[in-house]
Formats: structure tokens, C-alpha cells, sequence
């Protein structure tokens, strides 16, 4: 049975903390400064993985909705580090894999994490919306975890995949509601309005450009059948140094500096991170932890 988080304190602190406005980024951003390396991934994959309390991991649920005999040809858009794949590719060992992404030090990573793996792998350096190197009706599953927010023409995105997707296939987006991790951003706005930080850093994850709010009515103009199976998890510290780590390396401090700013300087990033870490050893204090609780899922689009 699946964990449920969900409390009503919760859901009335979510409707105080998570901004309407989310912030934007371009597909360059996302390329040069957040995946020019691994770091980002490595951390948030580490955390989700040592951190979690629900049984069945996050790669888990996408497996299983992906319902794979093992013969199938998938493609992973914007298939980062392979990750993910790494624990997909004993459920295609008669099939083939297709990972693309337009950051080439994340997809070196990949190909090194693949690398001998008998489950034929191609790997392509490219954009999400643009699949024109691929044939029709090509894939039997397509995927696209945590980055569809980063695509520049959702349109002509969906479209493709449309395009390249067998008859019968399925295309399982992955994304989170708005206040998912609403823990991390309560003590990250409190933060900020102590330091009377800049008004435009009070905005929720770019995950706000398609959620699990928002995401059925822009997948069903594309899609004749679209179902949203959800997924929860909490992840809990016991010391604050993982999560941290997680805040700043991971979600570069809720977003704050993953843009240049000349008015945010080092002093105000050590002031933000030293507040917010005084409220995580407060909570670990009180509650022998500090939680962070994951609202999340997949779009299933065929």
C-alpha cells in the first residue's frame, strides 16, 4: 500500500508558503550552469536515496508504471547521468535504450554509467522538442523525468513525442505538485524575510510551468488518454549537514542562486544558509528530525 503524507497542517501551511509565481529558466541556464557537471544530480539522487522512508523508491514507481516486458525500445528525455536508467536497464535486457540530453557533461556521465551494459544504448546531444533525427513511430516508451519545465516549445515537444511513439506505447512524464518539498521552502522564505531579501526570490520551483496541478489539461490536447498516478515520500535528517548539502547543491538554495546577481554576494548566500540551518538543528532538536515531504507522480500519456 502506497504511503500518505498528507496532513491537513500541511495542506493549510502549503497554501501560507508556496508562492503563486514560479520561477523561469532558460534551457541554456539549465545547460551551462546547473548540468555543466554531475554535482546537482549526484546529490539530489544520493539524498532521495539514503534520506527516503517510503519502501518503494521514486525509480521504483516509474518502473512499474512503465509495465515493461523487456523487449521494448525506450527513449529517456533528458536522461541527465543515467540514473535512472541504471536501474530501468534489467527490465529492457531484450530491448534498447535512447537517452537524450543537451548538456554534454551530463551525457558523458551516462555513457560512462552505461558503458558494457548488453542493452544496446544510443546516445544523443540535443533538445527535448526537437526528436527530428528520430523516426516515426519508433518507441515503444518514452519518458521524461523532472525536465520537461526546461524545455523551451512544450508544443512542438509533445508533438514529437506523439510523432515518435508507437501505437500502443506509453509516455510517462514525471513531475511534482507545487508545494512539494514544502518543508525545505518554509525555512528557506523564513530565511529571507529576515534578511529583507529582494522581493523576486519569493517565487515556487519552475516545476509551476507543468505540475501535477496543472500538467492533464496541456498533455490531453496532445494525448487521447492521460492518467496521473501520485507518489509520496519524506525524507528525514537526523544531522543537518546532508540537508544542506541538499539545499544548496541540489536546489541551489530554493533557486536563489542559480542566476548571477551581483546583489546577492557571498556574505548574503553564508547569511541564508547559516538561518536556514539554525531552523533544521532547531527542528532535529524538537522532533529527533528534520522532514522534507515529496508530492510527486507521473502523467501516463498514450
Amino acid at each position: 500500500m502506497d504511503r500518505d503524507f498528507r496532513t491537513p497542517e500541511l495542506d493549510a501551511l502549503a497554501r501560507t508558503v508556496i508562492p503563486d509565481e514560479h520561477f523561469e529558466f532558460s534551457t541554456e541556464t539549465a545547460r551551462d550552469r546547473f548540468f555543466n557537471d554531475t554535482r546537482m544530480l549526484d546529490v539530489k539522487q544520493d539524498v532521495h536515496n539514503r534520506f527516503r522512508t517510503n519502501p518503494k523508491s521514486m525509480v521504483g514507481h516509474m518502473i512499474d508504471n512503465l509495465d515493461l516486458t523487456g523487449a521494448e525500445s525506450l527513449l529517456d528525455l533528458g536522461c541527465g547521468n543515467a540514473f535512472v536508467l541504471e536501474h530501468l536497464r534489467p527490465h529492457l535486457a531484450d530491448g534498447t535504450i535512447t537517452g537524450l540530453d543537451n548538456a554534454p557533461a551530463v551525457l558523458d556521465a551516462a555513457r560512462a554509467r552505461m558503458a558494457g551494459t548488453a542493452t544496446p544504448c544510443t546516445w544523443i546531444e540535443g533538445s527535448a522538442d526537437d526528436l527530428t533525427m528520430l523516426g516515426d513511430d519508433t518507441f515503444d516508451r518514452v519518458m521524461a523525468n523532472y525536465m520537461i519545465h526546461y524545455v523551451p516549445d512544450l508544443d512542438r515537444c509533445f508533438t514529437e513525442v506523439r510523432r515518435v511513439l508507437r501505437s500502443g506505447g506509453l509516455f510517462q512524464l514525471t513531475t511534482d505538485r507545487p508545494d512539494s518539498m514544502l518543508e525545505m521552502y518554509k525555512v528557506h522564505f523564513n530565511a529571507l524575510k529576515a534578511m529583507n531579501a529582494p522581493a523576486y526570490l519569493f517565487k515556487a520551483t519552475p516545476k509551476g510551468r507543468l505540475s501535477l496541478e496543472n500538467g492533464a489539461p496541456q498533455l490531453q490536447e496532445y494525448f487521447g488518454r492521460v492518467k496521473t498516478v501520485t507518489w509520496q515520500d519524506q525524507l528525514r535528517f537526523s544531522n543537518p549537514d546532508p540537508f544542506m548539502r541538499f539545499y544548496e547543491v541540489g536546489h541551489n538554495h530554493c533557486c536563489a542562486s542559480s542566476e548571477p546577481d551581483e546583489r546577492l554576494d557571498t556574505a548574503f548566500f553564508e547569511e541564508l544558509r547559516d538561518r536556514v540551518r539554525t531552523q533544521v538543528v532547531e527542528a532535529i532538536q524538537r522532533r529527533g528530525h528534520f522532514a522534507v515531504t515529496k508530492y510527486t507522480g507521473s502523467f501516463l500519456c498514450s
